[in-house]
């Protein structure tokens, strides 16, 4: 794959899951998640898992690593809620 592009897939990666980064912090700080659902993190992890699966076959390391940080972060955000309420 070109390099500028998978660059370019990388910058996009980081910036979208940077998005779930205020949540994790709002949610350690004020130990409360009563308003995140256990359903929305739950399905956005399996689209991120198939995504990476895709990223694997078509050999992209951005999607790779976006979507593994991003299912990471959902996985966090599940034990968070468990953990809090």
């Amino acid at each position: 794959m070109d390099p500028l592009l998978e660059l370019f897939g990388l910058i996009a990666g980081a910036i979208t899951s940077m998005g779930f980064v205020p949540q994790l912090i709002r949610g350690h700080r004020t130990k409360k998640l009563d308003d995140v659902s256990y359903y929305m993190p739950m399905i956005l992890a399996v689209g991120m898992t198939l995504w990476f699966i895709y990223g694997v076959l078509i050999d992209s390391l951005a999607i790779m690593i976006a979507n593994t940080f991003g299912v990471c972060c959902c996985l966090v955000l599940i034990a968070m809620k468990k953990a809090y309420t």
